[in-house]
């Protein structure tokens, strides 16, 4: 079973006749974002651009929502969302914005309401780090990029 929160949204003027973010089936992780550009916007390759949404939020205390790529854009036109996972902090109140970047091999035109990006609300859990003269051993112990393999044992 899926739990809910409430989450407090405000409609910015750019937003006006946009969907709000939107879970596009019943047990969806992230709801969809929309583009607020108010014209087309060509994403050339290499390039990357701040796509507005059309709203800004207010998280309950001890949650972050997670700004994520839509895979169907990366896997067919090479569009992802740089700092992925984008975090938005519970205190943030500024409107919501998207990095969008063109990893593709061809021009991507944005339009306004076109579902760029998902938004997945999460709890957040804050560590209370403690400074020790020595750490636990592992197995793996400092073993670091690749030591694992690439190959099921």
């Amino acid at each position: 079973m899926v739990s809910t929160i409430a989450v407090a949204l405000k409609r910015l003027p750019e937003g006006d006749g946009l969907p709000l973010p939107t879970y596009m089936s019943e047990r969806a992780a992230g709801a969809d974002l929309c583009a607020a550009v108010r014209e087309e916007l060509t994403l050339l390759p290499g390039a990357r651009a701040l796509v507005p949404t059309g709203f800004a939020m207010a998280l309950p205390d001890g949650y972050e929502a997670q700004i994520r790529p839509r895979s169907g854009l990366a896997l067919r036109h090479g569009v992802t969302c740089l700092n992925s996972p984008g975090t938005i902090d519970a205190d943030y109140r500024g409107p919501v914005n998207v990095i969008l970047a063109n990893l593709g091999r061809e021009p991507f035109v944005v339009r306004r309401g076109d579902r760029i990006a998902q938004m997945v609300v999460a709890p957040v859990s804050q560590a209370a780090f403690t400074v020790v003269s020595d750490l636990p051993q592992t197995p793996r112990a400092e073993g670091g990029f690749g030591s694992t393999g690439t190959r099921v044992p």
